[in-house]
């Protein structure tokens, strides 16, 4: 189970240098946005993003801004970040909706059950006497 302090991100958007004055415009269209809180970052080209799994994702939020003409930083760095980002924000949206495996409340019980179908011991017929009374 997810606990819900984690659905809370905090996420840096960094923009190329060109085209001039996109992380204005794009601050402008961000904070808009229900749910979504922005604010410019100390870095140059970066702003800060804070949204909730529940309505926002960093790949929908960066594929938004792209086909609105915005280009973010794409160097090698940036990329593998944003991946290793994307993949593990789906892996928690896909935990969510994973509801608990029934036999978990009753695992002990469960294993029990399926032990005592199985032969061994004074249970099955193979087992000569003199090994099944305990000495």
């Amino acid at each position: 189970m997810i606990d819900p302090s984690d659905m809370h991100k905090q996420r840096e958007l960094v923009f190329a240098d060109a085209p001039p004055g996109q992380v204005a415009r794009a601050y402008a269209l961000l904070d808009g946005l229900a749910d979504c809180e922005v604010r410019h970052s100390d870095k140059a080209n970066t702003l800060v993003v804070s949204y909730s799994l529940e309505h926002y994702t960093l790949e929908g939020l960066e594929r938004a801004l792209a086909e609105q003409g915005y280009v973010l930083d794409n160097t090698l760095l940036h990329r593998i970040t944003r991946q290793v980002i994307y993949y593990c924000e789906d892996t928690e949206l896909h935990n969510m909706d994973v509801p608990d495996h029934p036999t978990k409340k009753r695992e002990k019980e469960i294993f029990v059950q399926a032990y005592d179908h199985h032969l061994h011991g004074d249970h099955d017929d193979t087992t000569p006497p003199e090994l099944r009374r305990y000495k």
